[in-house]
């Protein structure tokens, strides 16, 4: 039986490469690794939000704020909605989305649940 230390083994027969040949070290972003070769790939999950303030008529209750955002929800590209609710007031609706959302697609999900735009 012969012993065998770490120092007689190749990292590639173990399967292994080294930082410079490919891999990123840092979460990819290179800091503080010494690699000044390093580029960070653009994530998809990323992208650019754009946020819509709306103002609301006519929303009095959590009914009202569930039916906008349901509708608001439904809306190709929307990826959030937030509700500031002013019973009988003014109610302010935040919309997040991938991109800039139609007038008349917000006008008409908000008209669809029962309220109007101010």
């Amino acid at each position: 039986m012969t012993n065998t230390t770490t120092s007689d083994l190749n990292p590639a027969d173990l399967g292994l490469t080294s930082i410079s040949e490919g891999a990123s070290c840092c979460g990819g972003g290179g800091g503080g690794c010494g690699s000044s070769d390093a580029v960070a790939e653009p994530r998809e999950e990323a992208a650019a939000s754009v946020s819509t303030e709306l103002q609301v008529t006519g929303m009095t209750c959590g009914h009202c704020v569930t039916s906008v955002t349901a509708e608001l929800s439904a809306l190709p590209g929307v990826t959030g909605v937030a509700v500031a609710l002013v019973a009988g007031g003014l109610s302010t609706v935040t919309v997040q989305s991938e991109a800039p959302l139609a007038t008349e697609s917000v006008a008409a999900a908000i008209d669809e649940a029962g309220y109007a735009l101010a």
